[in-house]
């Protein structure tokens, strides 16, 4: 029993990692970053070939092996997101007006999403790559990784000057302005650590239980952004909250005999949830301007 809780508990972590990169660039641009799942993928790309074609593998590394190649793929993964939004939606955010100015920055993402999953397609081939099954970190080590790196995402949006523009911008763009904030420096940051997030999410979900192909974006994905619309998009608490308990409901739902419905389940949770609260479990309703 201790076991399948610390399995369901580190899948939820590893899931809200990723859910987190979503609701941060919701909260400050009201933007559903479909093009966050390729991300994830590129960054696990990043962290596998290094390790398989430089580092001879985590194995062969060692520790050392597994600290290089994480930072890699949040490297590999903020140029990326940084990249997306200066090239994909900053021009957007300068031209587009009225209703084109939600519909354009969303139909962007999803094509910026396609586009990614057939470069990955082309570069990597649709052959999944797998590591070392020896590799695998115990699920109380996901627990505290994980833990540890959304503890000092909070104390970043709560106790920093960078987490109190962002906060600013997320209320009112323009006003954060007048008081001296560039609210395009915010945004690149926010795409950066939303990025990096993606990127350690990535390794964790990699090594533990699945393969790196270029659809992995897509089902993890899936799975994060509902976490982060179950948790209360643009809620860091909400998106930590929704992790935990798609983990956990995925976990417990592949101990029945309905474990191949276990997407149709999660999507089941999320009508419920948006039913009895459309802001989501810590979401707050906020007045829209028109």
């Amino acid at each position: 029993m201790l076991a399948w809780l610390l399995n369901a508990f580190a899948q939820g972590c590893m899931i809200a990692l990723i859910a987190l990169g979503y609701t941060m660039v919701y909260g400050v641009l009201r933007l559903i970053n479909f093009a966050h799942s390729e991300v994830l993928m590129m960054s696990g790309y990043a962290a596998f070939l290094v390790n398989d074609r430089l580092l001879g593998g985590f194995v062969g590394s060692g520790t050392r092996g597994v600290v290089i190649s994480t930072l890699v793929a949040i490297v590999a993964a903020v140029a990326l997101g940084v990249t997306i939004e200066a090239v994909a939606y900053r021009p957007l955010r300068a031209r587009a007006r009225g209703a084109t100015a939600r519909i354009a920055p969303l139909v962007t993402a999803i094509g910026v999403s396609m586009l990614l999953q057939s470069v990955a397609q082309l570069a990597f081939t649709a052959t999944p790559q797998r590591f070392d099954p020896r590799l695998a970190p115990p699920a109380w080590f996901v627990i505290v990784a994980a833990g540890v790196v959304m503890g000092a995402l909070y104390a970043l949006v709560n106790l920093t000057w960078m987490g109190k523009a962002m906060r600013a911008v997320a209320v009112n763009a323009e006003a954060a302005r007048l008081m001296g904030i560039k609210p395009a420096r915010v945004i690149v940051f926010t795409f950066a650590v939303g990025s990096a997030l993606a990127a350690i999410g990535a390794v964790l979900y990699a090594t533990t239980q699945a393969s790196i192909e270029p659809t992995m974006g897509s089902a993890i994905g899936t799975l994060a952004f509902v976490a982060a619309v179950v948790g209360g998009i643009g809620s860091v608490p909400g998106a930590m909250l929704g992790g935990v308990l798609i983990g956990f409901l995925g976990e417990l739902v592949k101990s029945t005999a309905f474990s191949g419905m276990k997407d149709a389940i999660v999507f089941v949770l999320l009508v419920i949830v948006l039913l009895v609260r459309p802001a989501g479990l810590l979401g707050s309703a906020r007045a829209e301007k028109v």
